[in-house]
């Protein structure tokens, strides 16, 4: 998978063309403005040009419309019956009165206990309960990621919102993870961890870099992939 661009006139838009064993060619536009080109292994460039100059009209309506609909979802008012991502799952808030203030996670829903009926109240709940399960899910990751190495020493871990990226190697005993990280599905959150682990012995993304990595987790490619795709 090859982050691309096209430039159409005033508009431009930044791809991911995928090669496979295919004859067609598919564009897609996911909710979360993901935009993926699907070809036949070593299509043309040209071709490909082509293509989205076709499809232009059609990719632009999409991403006006997830716009849109990205907006509509973010805005949460922290209410019965809203979908919070967490851990690669859609989990349902059922806001209930109670005598006192407490978040579980039951059965495949969240389970907000207030004891009162705002949402500011349920916003400030619920992003406690959020902190709170990020810096346990993460040092336990962490934890266990540490198994696969040989370093004598567990780095600190500092949690952090990053605008562009998921994590950080800080220095030789400091990494950083974005709490947002908490939306994606453990295997992911295990791969950021790896990557900035790998990022201790070496520090650029070299050929060296790569090999170490693929020895601790032969199957990056595919997991970043899902982390880009489905929780970006």
């Amino acid at each position: 998978m090859k982050l691309k661009t096209f430039k159409y006139g005033k508009y431009s838009y930044e791809y991911y063309l995928v090669e496979q064993d295919r004859k067609t060619v598919a564009l897609t536009v996911q909710p979360s403005l993901n935009i993926i080109l699907k070809c036949p292994i070593e299509y043309e460039t040209e071709k490909i040009e082509r293509f989205l100059k076709r499809k232009w009209l059609w990719l632009e309506k999409q991403v006006q419309y997830f716009k849109k609909y990205k907006k509509k979802i973010e805005k949460k008012e922290y209410i019965s019956g809203e979908s919070f991502l967490y851990l690669g799952r859609q989990y349902k808030l059922l806001v209930k009165q109670s005598r006192k203030e407490e978040v579980k996670l039951e059965k495949g829903r969240i389970l907000l206990f207030t004891t009162k009926s705002i949402s500011v109240s349920n916003k400030k709940l619920l992003d406690q309960w959020f902190e709170e399960r990020t810096k346990k899910v993460f040092e336990s990751r962490l934890k266990e990621m540490m198994e696969k190495f040989d370093y004598d020493f567990v780095p600190k871990l500092m949690i952090r919102k990053m605008s562009k990226r998921w994590g950080s190697c800080l220095s030789s005993k400091k990494i950083a993870l974005n709490p947002f990280l908490i939306r994606a599905s453990k295997d992911c959150i295990d791969y950021i961890i790896i990557h900035e682990l790998c990022h201790i012995r070496y520090k650029n993304h070299d050929k060296n870099f790569f090999k170490f990595q693929e020895s601790i987790i032969p199957n990056w490619k595919e997991v970043k992939e899902k982390l880009e795709l489905r929780f970006l």
